[in-house]
């Protein structure tokens, strides 16, 4: 049989061609009627006739001739009949191939079918108006946008993938390009084979896809490459982009040429089956095709064979040897058209309802499939892949009448399988889809910030256990490199991103993927850079004192070298090098002149340098006599030595010699001091030069302490006053005085202690943006003794625990702007102040907040109405609303040819459409309208043209509802509301009247609007029905209506209700109609009786539409009472016409003569109906024996046992009843076997039937 017909306007479709050039090429079509408009298309464009092309149209036979082709003729072409479109190609070879040779038509992918399972699917070059039909597609290897093709102005896509052609064993890449800027995530592409097939699950080496991020452009690139092609990849492909809240698909063919491909097309064309790859329909069927050999044309079905009707008795299991036997080496084209042919059967004979052809479920749901049977009390079975179910926890049956259910609990993706139900020899199947559910993020990625050559590692966790996840950076997937540059682990739920040593091109977005969503992180990789903080300071020291440089720096693991006088310094026993930690110490014992130099430290890698100075303090001691006063020696001229520098925390010591003879008394003070932070006084018997000073002495501190932090150490040459862990306290001036009873001494040391600056307050956040934000802070209360360098920002997730540094660089000014960020992420600000001594501690976070776009532009904008002082204006939301939301719009307008816009309204309005008022007459306005959020205004959408303030006139027109156009009814106290639109401007004139006077009275009222008018009646009565009639008119112009008001009521009781005639057991009655029908047609009389006993009333006829009738079957003796309703619409009446007196059914004198029958002779001698039956019991059980026995007169029944009687014996009873005579014998024993007989007797003669009762005993 031939298969089903297809969805098609074409009777015979056009075939590809390949021609030489300079000859003509034709093109050839029929259609199914004659009439039928058809056009030729090239690239997506209308073709018309032409010197070079030819179009003839004869009946359902239409041409297309190409005239002298050459070259720039070869593409695509198409066809296109009411909703059909046919595509083919035209191939243009060199001269001397000027042999033209039909090649196979190229396979698209079928366009999946909209109709019943029954229809058979239409090719996919055949497409309806409503499938995807990219026109214009260009056929090359490489694909790419058609030139002048117009940008897709609705969906995502910039750029969609377009049709190919390869040859065997070629390679192809089919690309696709996003818009990213309006994106807050990359946009997630799947590409498909036909219908089911996941391509991704198919990466290899046949098959790979990329994708890229493009900065400049911010549009995203897909590209699905495939290589060594075969011709099993022939079919349709389709490429999926979701977001956040779009949808967006494209279809696309793939076609292979080559020797596979063309034997595939000529076994299907010895088949007959269409040209066209199952793709979209058996994409999941396994493909038979590359196990099949190619057999020779001698070896196709013999032509007095039909190979059809052969594949039809087969089993499924059989169908690949048949086809193998027959040479059908297009598996899946005969497949497709089995299918085809199989919609065809008889309806089953065991299944009122089969099974859908596929179910779908989610992974850990539960799904039921349900059948209905003709027979309710049929058996069936269930089975999964071929092997029967058996119940279980899992698998449920149900069966309810004729309903048969198999539920599945907790779906996994071992149930996704064919299930059949089976009934006796038939069976239905379907196929189930287990969809497993989207892997969600739980706990998103943290951006990071690192140094060159520093481990990153990037952690995210997902909803499920081992889910397939992807990582990507800035849109393009990571694999597993030859260096191993990234590591991918997976510990249950968590996922990490290891980079063993990050480097400059590290930097960017990181991305995780799956199936439900993805987490975005940012990762900064700045140039390794070593920070000080502490560098080394200058010393002075004295001859045999100990002289220590100190200096710390950010990485511990830097080494470095020290320098003297810019050689470098080799470590001996004197001199010793230490690097601990962070911490890089030069100690210098015994101390000598030659020590005296410049010191250098050198971090090995990085081009810095710290250095300080060593000054050797020369003690001077001239000959005294022994009466020597006291004196301290420091090298200070003047008297006024150097202030004394100090980093906080580290040790200060003041090694200051002296001599006297005797040996002096050391004093050491320090002043306490009110006032500026300024150098201190000078010594008293300096010279009088800072007298400008603002710091005053109050007292002054004396120290004694041998002990502690701050102690006093004395010796016969020297005074050591040393400060463990300097602090800010101990800054001031300290006084060293020594006597003896020669005299004393006195000098004042400055000491300074610098440290890092305070804290800085928290900062401040304004202009907040879609990825940027403004800071801005104070410097420090304290900048630490030494002015402030500059300042570092970090920043972080509000929900985070890691700070990320925002510059490398100090910035010198006190505001930032910072950019980067995510919409919709809240994010928290702080700031470090940084001197030369190093970098303060953070700043309190900022208050967090959200960089939040504006709203793109509103759509759509349109004037809907217009008047002498209004416009009316509508629009859509804008496309884009980010994570700000919508608070409202803003409309304003502007006169033609101005540039002051004035506010509309005041504040915003969050409905998406105004009407503008108080506007002046006849002026040209343009207006515009703006969306606002939290982050402020979006980009205005202004009106393309002015609007002119003017009343446009329109003529007043009534649009009378269809169901007002016909008599209204209503019933009595009912309300009436009547609502007629009307058009017209300016507004009309509304006018009501009833039978052409004006309405009057305040029961009925008419309310108007501008689009309506509404006539009103509480509650209606009898009075207000009537034709009413309104107007509407502007000017001299008007339209009417009219409208006819029925208000019905229940009709009164029938009138001169009387008793015609009486006869026997009926009565005839007659009455008139009622005088008042309640003003609407009577549907008929109620007519009821009733005993004058009980005075019951019962109905007797209903709905009775003559005035008279006839009340039958009275009871004689009795009198009646009858009654009478009438009957419209509304209802019974309220009373009804009674009969004034009873009427009585009289008893007549009739004398009963009972009929002669003769006499008739029923006797007959007894028969068994049924015998006995010989029984086996078992002892101790009460046991009946039965028969059954007719005859007339009723037979006498006897019972023997071996010839015994039993009617004396007490453990037997007889019973008879209606013709079943029963022997009980009462808990039988091994004695009461034997022979019984039963005995009928009457005059007619006798009967007897006998049985064998054997009794057991149990074992």
């Amino acid at each position: 049989p031939p298969p089903g017909p297809a969805v098609s306007a074409f009777s015979k479709k056009p075939r590809s061609v390949e021609v030489a050039a300079g000859s003509p090429a034709v093109f050839e079509v029929e259609t199914e009627r004659v009439g039928v408009k058809v056009r030729w298309q090239r690239g997506g464009s209308d073709i018309g006739a032409s010197s070079k092309y030819g179009l003839a149209t004869e009946g359902t036979r239409h041409t297309l001739t190409v005239r002298e082709v050459g070259p720039a003729d070869q593409g695509s072409y198409a066809v296109i009949a009411g909703s059909s479109k046919v595509k083919f190609d035209l191939k243009v070879t060199e001269a001397e191939k000027a042999e033209p040779v039909l090649a196979p038509a190229p396979a698209p992918a079928p366009a999946e079918a909209t109709g019943t399972p029954g229809e058979t699917l239409a090719p996919a070059a055949e497409l309806g108006e409503s499938a995807p039909s990219p026109e214009g597609s260009s056929s090359a290897a490489r694909n790419g946008p058609t030139p002048g093709a117009p940008d897709d102005p609705i969906g995502l896509f910039v750029m969609r993938p377009q049709d190919g052609e390869v040859t065997v064993g070629g390679s192809i890449t089919f690309s696709a390009r996003v818009a990213g800027a309006s994106l807050l995530k990359p946009p997630v592409v799947k590409w498909f084979k036909g219908k089911w097939v996941d391509l991704s699950s198919k990466v290899g080496q046949h098959l790979q896809l990329h994708d890229s991020y493009d900065r400049a452009s911010k549009v995203y690139l897909f590209e699905l490459h495939i290589t060594d092609a075969q011709p099993a990849f022939t079919g349709g492909y389709r490429c999926e982009v979701s977001t956040k809240d779009k949808f967006d698909c494209s279809n696309f063919n793939l076609t292979v040429h080559g020797e596979g491909a063309l034997v595939t097309i000529l076994g299907s064309a010895s088949l007959g089956v269409p040209l066209h790859s199952d793709s979209h329909e058996d994409a999941g069927i396994l493909d038979f095709s590359s196990l099949l050999k190619k057999r020779d044309s001698k070896l196709e079905a013999p032509a007095e064979e039909d190979v059809w009707e052969i594949l039809r008795q087969a089993p499924p299991s059989e169908y690949e040897r048949i086809a193998f036997q027959y040479g059908v080496t297009d598996l899946r084209g005969m497949l497709k058209r089995l299918k085809g042919m199989r919609r065809d059967e008889k309806k089953s004979t065991a299944f009122q309802k089969k099974l859908e052809p596929a179910y779908q479920v989610s992974k850990g749901h539960k799904i039921r499939l349900t059948v209905e049977l003709a027979d309710p009390d049929a058996e069936v079975k269930w089975l999964k892949n071929g092997q029967e179910i058996q119940m279980s926890g899992r698998y449920i049956f149900e069966s309810i009448g004729a309903k048969r259910t198999l539920t599945i609990s907790q779906c996994s993706l071992a149930d996704d399988a064919a299930y059949q139900c089976v009934v006796g020899g038939e069976k239905c199947s379907t196929e189930l889809f287990v969809k497993e559910p989207p892997v969600l993020i739980t706990r998103p990625l943290e951006d990071q910030l690192v140094m060159v050559g520093q481990r990153v590692e990037f952690e995210c966790e997902v909803s499920e256990e081992g889910a397939q996840v992807k990582w990507l950076k800035d849109g393009v997937e990571l694999t597993r490199e030859e260096t191993f540059k990234y590591r991918f682990k997976k510990d249950g739920r968590r996922h990490r991103l290891i980079i063993n040593e990050a480097t400059l091109e590290d930097t960017g977005h990181y991305a995780l993927r799956t199936s439900g969503g993805q987490a975005l992180a940012e990762l900064i990789v700045q140039e390794k850079k070593l920070e000080v903080y502490q560098s080394i300071a200058d010393l002075t020291v004295g001859a045999k004192d100990q002289a220590v440089f100190k200096c710390e720096v950010s990485d511990e693991n830097v080494r470095g070298v020290w320098l003297k006088n810019g050689k470098e310094l080799v470590p001996d026993s004197r001199i010793k090098v230490s690097h601990i930690g962070r911490v890089h110490k030069l100690t210098i014992d015994d101390v000598t002149p030659a020590d005296e130099a410049d010191y250098s430290f050198v971090p090995e890698g990085f081009a810095c340098n710290l250095s300080a100075k060593l000054h050797f303090m020369e003690v001077k001691i001239d000959f005294v006599p022994r009466q020597e006063p006291p004196k301290i020696h420091l090298d200070c001229p003047g008297r006024i030595p150097d202030t004394i520098v100090v980093v906080a925390g580290n040790k200060l010591r003041l090694d200051v010699p002296i001599s006297g003879d005797p040996a002096p008394t050391v004093i050491w003070q320090k002043a306490i001091t009110q006032g500026n932070k300024s150098p201190a006084r000078p010594a008293p018997d300096a010279p009088e030069d800072a007298g400008d000073s603002d710091e005053w002495v109050f007292d002054k501190k004396l120290l004694c302490e041998t002990e502690g932090r701050v102690r006093v150490e004395t010796t016969k040459d020297r005074s050591i006053f040393t400060v463990e862990g300097a602090e800010k306290e101990d800054e001031g001036v300290y006084t060293v005085t020594v006597k003896n009873p020669v005299g004393e001494d006195r000098v004042n040391l400055t000491v300074k202690v610098i440290d890092v600056p305070d804290a800085p307050a928290a900062p401040k956040v304004s202009n907040v943006g879609e990825d940027s934000c403004t800071v801005q802070w104070e410097p420090p209360a304290y900048d630490g003794g030494q002015p402030v360098l500059g300042y570092i920002l970090e920043r972080k997730k509000k929900k985070s625990y890691r700070w990320m540094r925002l510059n490398f660089d100090l910035i010198q000014e006190l505001s930032h702007e910072a950019r980067r960020m995510i919409e919709g992420v809240v994010y928290e600000m702080r700031v470090y102040a940084v001197n030369a001594i190093g970098m303060s501690r953070p700043s309190p976070a900022s208050q967090p907040f959200m960089p939040i776009g504006p709203p793109s532009e509103p759509t759509h904008l349109a004037v809907e109405d217009v008047s002498d002082t209004t416009v009316s204006l509508k629009w859509r939301p804008p496309e884009r609303v980010g994570a700000g939301g919508l608070d409202g719009y803003s409309v304003e307008y502007c006169p033609e040819g101005g540039s002051e816009w004035v506010a509309a309204l005041r504040g915003l309005t969050e409905h998406t459409s105004i009407l503008v008022k108080a506007l002046p007459t006849g002026a040209r306005l343009l207006f515009r309208v703006r969306a606002h959020n939290m982050a402020g205004p979006g980009a205005p959408v202004t009106t393309t043209e002015p609007v002119t303030v003017q009343e446009i006139l329109q003529r007043p027109r009534l649009q009378l509802p269809r169901h007002l156009r016909q008599t209204i009814q209503k019933k009595v106290r009912e309300p009436v509301n009547l609502l007629i639109p009307f058009q017209g401007k300016p507004r009309p004139q509304v006018t009501w009247t009833k039978e052409g006077q004006p309405l009057a009275g305040e029961e009925v009222s008419v309310r108007n609007s501008p689009t309506d008018t509404i006539l009103f009646i509480r509650a209606a009565r009898r009075a207000h029905s009537g034709t009413y009639q309104v107007t509407v008119r502007i000017e001299n112009m008007e339209d009417k209506a009219t409208l006819v008001l029925q208000v019905v009521d229940k009709p009164s009781p029938p009138q001169d209700l009387r008793v015609t005639e009486a006869w026997g057991l009926n009565v005839a009655l007659e009455w008139k109609p009622p005088q008042d029908d309640g003003n609407t047609e009577l549907w008929g009389y109620t007519v009821q009786k009733a005993d004058k006993k009980t005075m019951e009333w019962f109905t007797v006829l209903e709905h009775y539409r003559r005035t008279h009738c006839v009340v039958p079957e009275l009871i004689i003796g009795n009198g009646y009472y009858f009654r009478v309703f009438s009957q419209n619409m509304v209802g019974s009446s309220d009373t009804a016409a009674t009969t004034k007196e009873p009427v009585f059914i009289p008893r007549p004198g009739i004398t009963y003569e009972p009929p002669n029958y003769k006499a008739l002779d029923f006797s007959e001698a007894p028969s068994f109906t049924q015998p006995l039956v010989n029984r086996s019991v078992i002892a101790g059980y009460t046991t009946m024996l039965c028969c059954a026995v007719r005859g007339s007169p009723k037979p006498k029944i006897s019972w023997f046992k071996n010839g015994l009687d039993l009617g004396q014996d007490a453990r037997f009873r007889m019973f008879s009843k209606q013709g079943v005579l029963t022997l009980e014998i009462r808990k039988p024993c091994p004695f009461d076997g034997g022979i019984y007989v039963c005995r009928a007797t009457n005059l007619q003669g006798e009967a007897q039937c006998e049985c064998r009762l054997e009794v057991r005993v149990p074992q």
